[in-house]
């Protein structure tokens, strides 16, 4: 009680674009609580929208998710497994809305032909290690979220351990055998699998649920091509993985806030050469 007193003392009025009122925390305010207290940042926010009081990074998250999808994220653990096109920015998305917990997956550096498309590939990040870089990004975009950079293949020796205790794990890989071993792992674990992939202009999303494993029937060899996608052949646009990754984070905070429907059983196909969106029904 003595926090919530501290922080609607703390708080300032504010106004939302469509005329509401609200009380607000500010970034300052925040940090400023935090060092009184004791407490971590997150615990700050967490107590903050419990109060009723929204720091203020949050305020445009409100109309969509609410002060209670708010605090789901702030409670949610989330395994990001890839760092490159399409994780680089969904790592960076996770950490704008407020998702409490990222654990960032990816063995490789950035290379020149990263730079591209790979939000976090810039030419002063050459040679250095795609998890550390997308961690130290997510920190200095929101010093409340915690973030664990594992610079490592994922495998099906050490993913069960990664993404223990994860509320949704997002593939942001780019060769089939891994994306085998994460959904392999996933359904081990009960947890919820977002998958994205890009090709050229094309991309695919499905969610993939416990007791429901889908790639069999999106890929159904994992050695085909030699276990490379597509986008060996088709290339990469810039677009295309941003495109993808914002969908897949989208989904990711329908499934831990419970708003709005995602794809569950389903591939969603978009060519944005044509312009053509299609949903194929899945079995699994």
């Amino acid at each position: 009680m003595q926090l919530e007193k501290m922080i609607l003392e703390a708080a300032g009025s504010g106004v939302t674009p469509g005329g509401e009122s609200y009380l607000g925390l500010s970034i300052d305010q925040e940090i400023e609580l935090a060092r009184k207290t004791g407490r971590t940042r997150r615990e700050i926010q967490l107590a903050a929208l419990g109060a009723g009081v929204v720091p203020e990074r949050y305020q445009r998250n409100l109309g969509t998710i609410g002060l209670e999808g708010q605090i789901a994220l702030l409670n949610s653990r989330a395994a990001v497994i890839g760092a490159g096109g399409l994780g680089g920015l969904v790592v960076e998305l996770l950490a704008r809305m407020g998702v409490g917990y990222l654990v960032v997956v990816d063995g490789d550096r950035f290379a020149e032909s990263n730079l591209n498309r790979q939000l976090l590939s810039v030419e002063r990040n050459l040679g250095r290690l795609k998890a550390r870089v997308a961690a130290r990004r997510a920190r200095r975009i929101n010093g409340a979220v915690e973030v664990k950079a594992v610079a490592v293949k994922g495998d099906r020796d050490n993913l069960p351990g990664l993404i223990e205790g994860c509320s949704v794990v997002l593939d942001c890989l780019d060769n089939l055998p891994s994306r085998f071993e994460v959904e392999e792992a996933c359904q081990r674990a009960g947890v919820p699998l977002v998958h994205g992939a890009v090709a050229g202009f094309m991309g695919q999303l499905a969610v993939i649920e416990p007791g429901r494993p889908l790639f069999p029937a999106i890929y159904s060899d994992p050695q085909r091509g030699g276990g490379r996608g597509a986008e060996t052949r088709l290339g990469n646009p810039a677009a295309t993985p941003a495109m993808v990754a914002s969908w897949q984070v989208n989904e990711a905070v329908k499934i831990i806030t419970g708003k709005g429907e995602v794809l569950r059983g389903k591939l969603l196909v978009i060519d944005m050469f044509s312009g053509d969106l299609s949903i194929i029904k899945l079995s699994g």
